[in-house]
């Protein structure tokens, strides 16, 4: 992929950036170094910058021409409560939290093209440049929207992007539609009763219980939701007990669930609330279940999805740019953006070796050899999105 002049002479900076924020990372609505930071580099490339949205987000705007066509480009900027293992120059300098999903590489990336738009002034129009916090945990996305981001910052369309170490480097990958799932999380309480375990028919055993609700929750997939609709339940936790002689009074089991269709995630709530409830009550025990919708799936546009597909072949190639054949499981909050106004999100591949850590992992690094595609992909899609008539 061609890269400009602007973006190249940058690329020591952008570096720079990147690796101080992998340096400092912050958990989500927490970012105020990170904020400050970005903050900072926006009001001295002369953009109008706007912070304290969802606590920590900041837009920086830009306008140029007369033109009342607008664009926004998003950038996640929260870190993830992992130590990190990679004993670079520049880790984590914050014990128990680490960048390991590559939101300070996406962070540099719009900061090297905030900077090439304001020195090129190639489009007619108005840019929103939004880093935006707590992708990670919190929805941070939905709390921008529901403070007014639109509203205070229009957007004719809105776009983002995420690195992927699965994928070849420089390599575009979008999809039309479901791009990523809906995620929500139960939270099983088995109530038994507690006793010694020399006498366990004196009690009523929550582990057992548990175990049994672990297994009948496999079937839920294979037996009440269709082969041809994507979706996952996975058991990710189970605590209970403390000592082999002790039986405990409570055991509580924590479930991801991902899904693409409303009313499948309907029916994936209907059906885990039952099982938990009647597989309890067989043991003659009782099960509570503490249910939480969290992110929409991520549904792309065509039109946007399309003006992306074409920018991308046109600039990095046709061999550069595939469509996926299916969605991703993770899941994104940048769907709440997607609900509010046209647009899409794809992902951009970073593998070289082969032996790339993947996302979260305590060894991940992001690719510094990104830094100038995903900048001069932003800086050309702006000004294409906002051309000069």
């Amino acid at each position: 992929m061609k890269i400009s002049a602007a973006i190249s002479n940058a690329l020591p900076e952008l570096v720079a950036i990147r690796r101080d924020l992998h340096a400092h990372p912050e958990l989500g609505l927490e970012e105020r170094r990170t904020s400050a930071f970005i903050a900072g580099h926006l009001e001295a490339l002369g953009y109008k910058v706007t912070t304290g949205l969802a606590k920590t987000g900041v837009v920086g705007t830009l306008r140029n021409g007369s033109s009342l066509r607008s664009i926004g480009i998003r950038a996640d900027i929260d870190a993830l409560p992992i130590l990190e293992e990679t004993g670079l120059d520049y880790a984590s300098k914050t014990p128990g939290l680490m960048h390991a999903c590559g939101h300070d590489g996406h962070t540099a990336m719009l900061l090297g093209a905030a900077r090439a738009l304001a020195e090129r002034k190639n489009f007619d129009g108005t840019v929103h440049l939004i880093f935006q916090p707590a992708e990670e945990n919190f929805g941070g996305a939905k709390i921008m929207i529901d403070e007014g981001l639109f509203e205070t910052f229009p957007c004719d369309a809105v776009f983002a992007l995420h690195n992927e170490p699965n994928l070849p480097f420089g390599q575009f990958a979008l999809r039309e539609g479901p791009i990523g799932a809906a995620v929500d999380e139960a939270r099983i309480t088995v109530h038994g009763r507690g006793g010694h375990g020399a006498e366990p028919q004196e009690t009523a055993d929550p582990i057992v219980c548990g175990a049994s609700i672990v297994m009948a929750l496999q079937t839920i997939v294979s037996r009440n939701i269709h082969p041809m609709d994507p979706t996952v339940v996975t058991v990710g936790a189970f605590h209970a007990g403390s000592a082999s002689n002790i039986i405990p009074e409570r055991a509580e089991i924590v479930v991801g669930i991902r899904s693409f269709d409303p009313a499948v995630r309907d029916e994936l709530e209907r059906r885990i609330r039952m099982i938990a409830e009647a597989q309890a009550a067989s043991f003659g025990m009782r099960a509570t279940v503490d249910y939480l919708r969290s992110y929409d799936a991520t549904i792309n546009h065509k039109a946007e999805t399309d003006f992306v597909r074409d920018l991308a072949i046109r600039l990095a190639g046709a061999d550069k740019v595939v469509d996926l054949a299916r969605p991703y499981m993770g899941s994104e909050d940048f769907a709440y953006m997607l609900k509010e106004r046209p647009g899409t999100y794809f992902f951009l591949g970073s593998r070289v070796t082969g032996e790339e850590k993947p996302l979260h992992h305590p060894g991940y690094n992001f690719n510094d050899d990104l830094l100038p595609v995903g900048a001069a992909f932003w800086t050309e899609l702006a000004e294409a999105y906002l051309a000069r008539p």
